[in-house]
């Protein structure tokens, strides 16, 4: 197969920052997706609706003209959060869901949960008004090994959290391990998971190949090759409970190679071209349209998009860098090749 005609892909989780930086980066979803869920971790974080509203009528005021994506909010989910909020989210008619970051789990997340029992009530009006959970999976005990957070988390939090809400739809994000494409081949209805182009692609392996990869660094991390082949086949397996998430997350170059360095990949420049080359090397491209623009809309009830776009297998070259809101940002494949191409997009 040389040319891949499908339904436009929609992108259910992605960072997009804000201001300049926003702008800078804003341009590559909005060629390729019709919508995205986007995340609140901003500075500060995006936790009221009002914030949210405002938060996106700034990204559609950078938007490139005639460009029709949608952003989808969400808002960031804290011990304080109030259960009112959840009515006035679901009003707004663009607020999708509200994010769980577990505090101290990723990049902005220090406002965040720090016990779910803190936001029962909260969960309660979520199950009530349709409103999805996403979830970043990993527990923070400082004891609890950076590799094995997400299975602990499975355990100690999600299974407790689905029962105690047997009406709350989840989405999983970005699941990184076997256990995680088990427990959300075994949950109950109402749940599912993204993924992500780099767990697709890499193992742990790839964080130290000819030394530290600092641009490789995401959390959740990559983990074994196991995990990656678990992913790779419940991603190309045709499987609704499973579709697209990037998490894509740019930082600027001098954040990434530091003494302590941002977790994030920005693939936002290259994602359904990466994922077209993933589901390719397995033989299983006719089941990315399923991944990429059916299972994700119709888990979030909404449309699938009307219009189409097109693939070639034309390989291209990834710059070593772009701009990014007055710093410069190293896109995941940076220097290197990619196989599939998005037909009629500009040069990069």
């Amino acid at each position: 197969m040389t040319t891949l005609t499908l339904r436009r892909p929609d992108d259910w989780h992605l960072h997009l920052r804000d201001g300049a930086a926003m702008a800078a980066v804003l341009p590559f979803t909005a060629a390729r997706f019709g919508r995205a869920i986007i995340m609140p971790n901003l500075k500060p974080p995006v936790t009221t609706t009002q914030m949210a509203l405002d938060y996106r009528a700034r990204i559609c005021a950078a938007l490139p003209a005639g460009s029709g994506f949608q952003p989808l909010m969400t808002l960031y989910l804290t011990d304080r959060t109030a259960p009112e909020e959840v009515a006035r989210a679901r009003a707004s008619g663009c607020i999708a869901g509200f994010k769980l970051y577990p505090a101290g789990a990723t990049t902005n997340s220090e406002s965040g949960v720090t016990d779910v029992r803190n936001i029962r009530a909260v969960l309660e009006q979520m199950s009530q008004h349709g409103m999805v959970l996403q979830v970043h999976g990993e527990v923070t005990h400082p004891a609890v090994d950076v590799f094995d957070r997400e299975a602990r988390f499975i355990d100690e939090v999600l299974l407790p959290l689905c029962v105690r809400h047997p009406g709350l739809r989840i989405v999983f994000e970005h699941v990184t391990t076997r256990r995680a494409v088990e427990f959300v081949r075994s949950a109950r209805a109402g749940v599912a998971a993204t993924i992500t182009p780099q767990h697709l692609m890499m193992n742990r392996n790839a964080l130290f190949v000819g030394g530290i990869r600092p641009h490789l660094y995401c959390l959740p991390v990559l983990k074994t090759e196991d995990d990656r082949e678990a992913l790779l086949e419940a991603a190309t397996s045709g499987d609704p409970r499973f579709f697209l998430g990037t998490d894509s997350a740019p930082h600027a170059r001098h954040t990434k190679e530091a003494a302590c360095g941002c977790a994030g990949i920005f693939s936002a420049h290259a994602a359904i071209e990466l994922y077209a080359e993933v589901f390719d090397s397995v033989e299983r491209l006719p089941c990315l349209p399923g991944f990429a623009a059916e299972y994700g809309a119709d888990f979030y009830h909404l449309p699938r998009n009307p219009d189409f776009i097109t693939l070639v297998a034309e390989p291209w070259e990834v710059p070593q860098s772009y701009e990014f809101g007055g710093d410069t940002l190293v896109p995941l494949r940076a220097g290197e090749t990619v196989a599939w191409r998005l037909a009629g997009a500009a040069a990069p």
